[in-house]
């Protein structure tokens, strides 16, 4: 599963390589430990609106090159360096980055280690699966640098941990080691240190080895699904349920069943 079968790079820092159905988005900039420049948030956009488009591409893994850090979040010494209007000019390309990885079509997983900090969550939390290895440390800072989580780490992770907790966390800016991570709710799974990224491909691989129509209507339910009351809620899955009833994928599912074979997914 770790083979690499090719590369298309988006700018200097963000590449993205393909492993069979399985694409890999890899945040490399190792000389500022991912830190996200403007530039950086850019290409990560890119690149998630390219792979939004890509009918071969069933999941995503987001990955680091770096070996100590997934990602440390904004660049600051950048933002030093911003006047106000620049930030403000700054703003929508940062949070497109974020948003790019958010709304994927696909199910996504993050492979993370080392440092995972503001911005660097962030990217974390709007996959659908976090794995972790030993070495990873976790939390949303913002407000020790006087802002606040703003790549929709105040929206995740009341989410994923509820508000009280999310609340403890954000107030306190502190961070979380893998254990207590994954204890917390965090982070999902926890690799043996150093597989991280080997094992998020592997469940990435589990997951593209199922219907691409069938992955992404569930998807769009449990998206859009999340926080609406129990019956508003079945309205969107039976909305959901109808764009895969009378698919190809679907016919295909059952005859493969029927015929006790591997479906070939026509992806539609």
């Amino acid at each position: 599963m770790g083979e690499q079968h090719d590369e298309v790079r988006y700018g200097e820092w963000v590449a993205v390589r393909r492993h069979g159905f399985v694409a890999e988005l890899v945040l490399d900039r190792p000389g500022a430990m991912n830190a996200v420049s403007s530039e950086m948030a850019r290409c990560i956009a890119t690149a998630c609106a390219a792979l939004a488009e890509d009918r071969d591409a069933r999941a995503v893994v987001l990955t680091s090159s770096h070996e100590r850090a997934f990602c440390v979040g904004a660049d600051l010494k950048e933002r030093n360096s911003l006047t106000d209007a620049e930030l403000v000019r700054h703003r929508p390309g940062s949070r497109a980055a974020y948003t790019g990885v958010l709304e994927l079509p696909m199910p996504t997983v993050a492979a993370v280690h080392g440092y995972a900090l503001g911005g660097g969550f962030e990217l974390a939390l709007s996959c659908d699966v976090i794995v972790a290895d030993p070495t990873a440390v976790v939390g949303l800072p913002e407000v020790s640098v006087g802002v606040i989580p703003g790549g929709g780490g105040t929206q995740l992770l009341p989410r994923r941990v509820g508000a009280a907790r999310a609340a403890e966390l954000i107030f306190s800016a502190r961070r979380v080691p893998a254990a207590e991570a994954r204890e917390l709710g965090l982070v999902d799974l926890l690799a043996a240190e150093g597989a991280d990224r080997n094992q998020a491909l592997e469940l990435a691989g589990r997951m593209a080895a199922n219907s691409p129509v069938g992955l992404r209507a569930a998807k769009r339910a449990l998206r859009l699904g999340h926080g609406l009351d129990l019956k508003a809620g079945l309205e969107v899955e039976d909305a959901a349920w109808r764009t895969v009833a009378f698919s190809g994928d679907r016919a295909e599912g059952v005859a493969a069943f029927n015929e006790k074979r591997t479906p070939d997914w026509p992806g539609e």
